[in-house]
């Protein structure tokens, strides 16, 4: 009896192991993804905060609480199902889907160089207004939700790129963690940074030369950081979507791309030795990366911008 205690406690120690290396697994498989998608994460904290401006201060909140539930639903609801079935039926698909995410990537990083160089903006139609009813309220969380349909399915496909060779209850539960993760991340920042201005303002009313120091200074900064967050953001997308279109383009089957990039890498490594060569190779990736994401999207940018216009012409000759 005390003979088959022992097995049996020998035996739950040995499946608690198992399930506790699990769990490592899928924690460290669920942070390389989210850290692959990085780039898509920092555009959707960029874009997301526009949908509240002009609205009482008392309904920033419950409009980002009721987005980010909406980003969950697109995530757990849409997005993951359709990823699981082509990842277990259809695989060779992934290289194809993520060609597709890249290119919009490379494609909305070059559209905001251009809306930066000409002064104009492709979606100034979707900005909210200054009426903030009921019906407005929601047709900006509707707008930000589909907005956040793209944004959340290329995080999900870049996600299941660093996982696709895993069994299908790890992709599953790697892609339900990341879903939770980057929403939590994305709208805990964007709360942040939204409500940030009320801080500054509520510690600049108070007693404390310090306190009133710190608000101003933060009422100040906020402009500031939203503008870096924007640029961070575009150089996030071209980098992220340059990368994603010279690797996958070489899963397809045309390996110059990615071969050249690999080549590139690896010259700049082995200029420095040492741990700095790493960093070098890393620097030169990611700028060669943004550059092919930049000319990419600026090809993708000239066609939308310039056929819509020539049609009409074309029309009115006839």
């Amino acid at each position: 009896m005390a003979g088959g205690l022992v097995a049996l406690l020998d035996d739950v120690a040995a499946i608690a192991k198992v399930a506790a290396a699990s769990i490592d697994d899928i924690g460290a498989a669920a942070g390389r993804a989210g850290i692959k998608a990085a780039g898509v994460v920092v555009d959707d904290t960029a874009v997301t905060p526009r949908y509240v401006h002009g609205f009482s201060p008392k309904r920033e909140l419950p409009i980002i609480r009721k987005i980010a539930i909406g980003s969950i639903r697109n995530k757990l609801l849409v997005i993951l199902p359709v990823a699981m079935l082509l990842s277990e039926f259809l695989p060779g698909a992934l290289p194809y889907l993520l060609i597709a995410g890249g290119l919009f990537l490379c494609y909305e990083g070059a559209e905001k160089v251009y809306e930066a160089l000409t002064g104009g903006h492709h979606d100034a139609g979707d900005a909210p207004t200054a009426s903030s009813g009921p019906e407005h309220e929601k047709a900006m969380v509707s707008g930000a939700i589909r907005t956040d349909l793209i944004l959340s399915a290329e995080i999900m496909v870049i996600a299941l790129s660093s996982v696709e060779t895993e069994p299908f209850v790890t992709r599953l539960l790697v892609l339900i963690a990341v879903a939770f993760l980057i929403t939590a991340l994305v709208y805990g920042v964007v709360a942040a940074i939204v409500k940030m201005d009320d801080v500054g303002l509520a510690l600049a009313e108070r007693e404390s030369r310090f306190s009133q120091r710190l608000g101003r200074g933060l009422v100040t900064a906020m402009p500031k950081v939203m503008s870096v967050l924007t640029v961070v953001g575009i150089a996030a997308m071209l980098w992220v979507g340059g990368h994603i279109l010279l690797v996958n383009v070489g899963e397809a089957g045309f390996h110059w791309p990615a071969d050249r990039l690999h080549d590139l890498e690896h010259w700049a490594g082995e200029l420095v030795h040492g741990g700095f060569g790493g960093v070098l190779s890393w620097i030169a990736g990611t700028v060669a990366s943004a550059l092919a994401g930049l000319v990419v999207g600026a090809l993708v940018v000239l066609v939308m911008h310039v056929v819509p216009k020539r049609k009409p012409k074309e029309d009115t000759a006839h």
